[in-house]
């Protein structure tokens, strides 16, 4: 074969294979699948609204627009407390939210957002997802037609906001605190009256007077919040919320539509805004503190050993009580507990022991 007839069927064949691998390709047209996410939170609401936003908008980025999301905040489409039943019922897609909001439909949903004297960020992450953690959410959200992941959390918050000083257990008596959960039952056990508020409405209603405390999260979130301007003094540490997850919930049947390929890719969104929110608020609430105390007058206290032993005894008692409603809540609270223990010595040694003997020898302080 000459030089030229090679080139020239060598030329032919490259044509012939580029017109065969353009006619074999047609394009192909990407089906979408609606995505309608309900919060708990305002709008640009700092830390956790944000949060539930930038998730939102990390399914679609993920999926390149084949999950077409969209994402209502708090009162624009269902209000704040509205969210389960809207996504329960098949309204909507899924809602961002607290499960602990949820404890009055079964009191097993507040193991999966905080409980009293509970798991920090480090030891809910590990139960969830090595201590059977997520086996018993996913039962007790699948009572309810929905599928849950941790999407977020807040860390160890504080204990709240007063417009008095707690010395002892008595001073909570009669005190009206907005704190959800399983701590707002603690609190009425030492004989506070628990009220549970959306976030967009606790400020008005401490201002006004209706009510006298408040928990929120942290500096960070509680300082675009403002309660300096109602409350003085601002409490540490919270035994309500030691770790607060919080949750993505899906409609179970239209999560079980999805391929493998969306539900690994919502999954991955998940974890990953789960540790990001969480490095978010380590790394913002030092900042925020300073900025309360020096710029706001806000006065740090520390709830002393006898109001703590109090919460104790107390929340013995909500346990005791909680566990006594059937069997998944009393099989969640014994793998709870266990956590607790096991990951705890854990953490004792480990964390707690070496940032205990840092800050000694670096004289970092509070």
């Amino acid at each position: 074969m000459d030089r030229r007839s090679f080139i020239k069927k060598a030329g032919l064949g490259a044509g012939g294979a580029v017109a065969a691998s353009t006619l074999a390709a047609p394009a192909i047209a990407q089906s979408t699948t609606d995505m309608v996410i309900v919060s708990t939170w305002p709008r640009d609401f700092p830390g956790l609204g944000v949060s539930a936003q930038r998730l939102a908008a990390r399914i679609g980025e993920l999926t390149e627009g084949r999950i077409n999301v969209q994402y209502f905040a708090a009162g624009e489409r269902v209000g704040a407390f509205d969210s389960f039943d809207e996504v329960a019922s098949g309204n909507a897609q899924a809602y961002i939210g607290a499960d602990y909001y949820w404890k009055g439909k079964h009191p097993a949903w507040a193991y999966f957002t905080a409980v009293p004297f509970g798991l920090t960020y480090a030891e809910i992450d590990a139960w969830i997802k090595f201590g059977g953690g997520q086996e018993l959410w996913d039962e007790l959200a699948g009572e309810f037609g929905l599928k849950n992941f941790a999407c977020g959390n807040t860390g160890v918050q504080m204990g709240g906001w007063f417009n008095k000083e707690i010395e002892t257990a008595d001073d909570l008596k009669g005190l009206k605190m907005r704190i959800p959960g399983l701590g707002g039952d603690v609190m009425a056990k030492l004989g506070a009256s628990p009220v549970s508020l959306p976030g967009g409405q606790i400020y008005e209603n401490l201002v006004s007077g209706a009510v006298d405390a408040t928990e929120w999260v942290g500096p960070y979130n509680d300082y675009f919040m403002k309660f300096y301007e109602a409350a003085k003094y601002y409490y540490y540490p919270g035994m309500h919320e030691p770790g607060s997850q919080l949750a993505m919930g899906m409609n179970a049947s239209w999560w079980n539509s999805l391929s493998k390929t969306d539900q690994a890719i919502i999954e991955a969104a998940c974890n990953e805004e789960n540790a990001r929110q969480m490095a978010e608020t380590n790394a913002e609430n030092g900042v925020y503190l300073d900025k309360l105390i020096n710029e706001h007058g806000v006065e740090l206290k520390k709830f002393n050993d006898e109001v703590y032993d109090a919460f104790g005894e107390a929340a013995e008692e909500v346990f005791d009580e909680t566990i006594q409603h059937g069997d998944l809540t009393a099989r969640t609270h014994e793998s709870f507990a266990k956590a607790r223990s096991e990951i705890g010595r854990w953490m004792l040694l480990a964390d707690t022991g070496y940032t205990e003997q840092r800050n000694r020898v670096l004289g970092i302080t509070v």
